[in-house]
């Protein structure tokens, strides 16, 4: 894992006692509201709906359990008992008192974490796939460039007030589990035709109202090169990108616009750029390097008698082992996903003793690595096959142990309405209904993978475009609807949902899913999952489900 080094330690002290002044500022009434709005937004503090709200970065998911303790203390003194995991691998606390923000910037400090550029119209949070360094199939760990990424635009003073907010991911395996078609900039790690490692360069994803899937601008880019060829993108944005309609301000509507000419434009950048000066020295590469070595691993068997009688006397520990529990590249060792999505609960929440029992698994059974997931659940990484029976106890103890994994109740949720000023619909009270509707373990499994994404507004923090059930809140004449597009994929077959008619009310919406559900069952193939049946069938089978006369009987 990454330490701070001194530069690292000092940029943000600096950057706690400036905030400190400025909130001081705020609260004397020196400073209005609007004029502190962009000073607390570049350090990750929002104005919600009823509170402040605090988003802390996690840059690229990982997290020590010294860290998840700290995390796990914010929680219980300055907020409410609980956090919010994100789709961005972020954690945020929704009732912060702005005059303990500060203080909990400095506790924040104390463990090396921040909340610098979680907001802002600058590059935010670098994100990447939760497996890094434990899933077979890596060309490289892409923590070591995420890493890199994150020192590079760390209040990068010609990107710091860009026309909108800008994000970056990093994979480095086929199947996609950093969502890298839908960024700003996607990086996959790949080999080109001399064995040499580079990146797939993709620009001009996104979500929000205009939703589109990125563009790759460059099919190989030698590793070495990686932070000049980024600035030659971000300065073809910053300076084309539009700053008089936010809507649209973002690098994908450029992309858009003309991909070939975008590309042509930062070749052409970069052609004329001072490399030497721009990429990284070698040296540090491989001092980041360094930080990731991969852990001490016992030499194990494949199997573990211990483990397998477990499965055999436990049916529950087998069902979540089924649903939760991934092979690691290691023989003897598993990777662990922590569902956060317990049934009838919000989705991504975690309270400060679940932080706690978490923070204790990573440091005894995991080499003390804990890892946020996109998908608002949390992994450990490193997990003997041998110790899978007591972690999964101890999860179960703290009401961790749902085993649904990628089926049908793992929903991704925005705050929706009941935070956020900006939603038109409640997303959270949706998402535990539908969970509820799809309680039973085994009814769950039998549907299998099935990606339901939920959004309270068209800003689409909760990724409907790209859920294979996608869900969006709409305000229509003070009620609360919602939409639902089918045929989203957020994954290495990354494609955008397609609405499929009228919305339904809150009362109508579960019905409407439960629906579509039997549909797919009646008509699957065996082994095929939801988003390729309905890609096989079409989208007419599916919305005669929903708006045919069969639909009201």
């Amino acid at each position: 894992m990454y330490r701070y080094d001194e530069f690292d330690e000092t940029l943000v002290r600096e950057r706690v006692a400036e905030f400190r002044g400025q909130v001081a500022r705020r609260l004397s009434g020196e400073l209005s509201e609007e004029a502190f709005k962009p000073l607390r937004l570049m350090n990750g503090l929002y104005l919600q709906l009823h509170a402040y709200m605090l988003r802390v970065a996690i840059p690229y998911g990982t997290l020590s359990s010294r860290q998840m303790r700290r995390l796990a203390h914010i929680a219980s003194v300055y907020d409410k008992g609980y956090g919010h995991f994100t789709t961005r691998q972020n954690i945020q606390y929704n009732w912060p008192a702005l005059i303990d923000v500060p203080d909990i910037l400095d506790e924040l400090a104390d463990v090396e974490m921040h909340a610098i550029q979680t907001s802002g119209n600058c590059i935010r949070n670098i994100t990447s796939d939760p497996f890094a360094g434990a899933i077979a199939g890596e060309i490289d760990d892409p923590r070591v460039w995420s890493e890199l990424i994150r020192q590079w635009s760390s209040l990068h003073p010609e990107f710091s007030f860009l026309p909108r907010k800008f994000k970056i991911a990093v994979t480095a395996s086929a199947e996609d589990r950093a969502a890298i078609k839908v960024h700003d900039i996607g990086l996959r790690i790949r080999k080109g035709a001399d064995g040499e490692r580079g990146f797939e360069v993709m620009v001009g994803g996104g979500l929000g109202r205009t939703p589109y899937i990125a563009e790759t601008i460059r099919e190989f880019l030698p590793e070495r090169h990686l932070l000049s060829y980024l600035e030659a993108v971000m300065r073809i944005y910053n300076r084309l990108g539009r700053r008089d309609n936010k809507y649209k301000a973002r690098v994908k509507i450029l992309v858009a616009e003309d991909a070939a000419e975008f590309r042509r434009m930062v070749e052409d950048e970069w052609a004329r750029s001072d490399k030497d000066s721009l990429d990284a020295p070698l040296d540090e590469i491989r001092r980041i390097r360094r930080h990731f070595t991969p852990p001490k691993f016992d030499r194990l068997a494949a199997e573990s008698e211990a483990f397998d009688a477990a499965r055999a006397a436990r049916p529950e520990f087998d069902r979540w082992v089924k649903t939760n529990v991934l092979p690691h590249r290691q023989r003897g060792y598993a990777i662990v996903l922590i569902s956060l999505k317990p049934i009838g609960k919000p989705p991504g929440d975690i309270s400060a003793r679940q932080m706690d029992a978490v923070a204790d698994l990573a440091e005894r059974y995991s080499f003390d690595e804990i890892r946020a997931t996109h998908e608002q659940n949390l992994c450990l990484p490193h997990v003997r096959k041998d110790d899978l029976f007591a972690v999964w106890r101890t999860l179960d103890a703290a009401e961790l142990a749902t085993p649904n994994i990628g089926l049908v109740s793992d929903i991704i949720a925005c705050p929706g309405l009941d935070y956020c000023d900006l939603a038109n619909a409640r997303s959270i009270p949706i998402a535990e209904r539908i969970a509820e509707r799809f309680a039973d373990p085994e009814e769950a499994a039998d549907i299998g993978e099935l990606k339901v994404k939920i959004s309270g507004c068209i800003n689409a923090c909760g990724h409907h475009h790209v859920g294979h059930i996608g869900i969006l809140g709409v305000d229509k004449k003070g009620e609360e609807f919602y939409q639902i597009m089918l045929g989203g994929s957020g994954g290495a077959d990354a494609s955008l949902g397609v609405i499929t008619g009228r919305g339904f009310s809150s009362s109508e919406i579960v019905d409407a899913v439960e629906r579509l559900i039997r549909i797919y069952k009646a008509n699957r193939d065996d082994g095929e999952r939801f988003l390729d049946a309905y890609r096989r069938l079409g989208p007419e089978t599916f919305k005669e489900a929903l708006y045919g006369d069969a639909a009201h009987h």
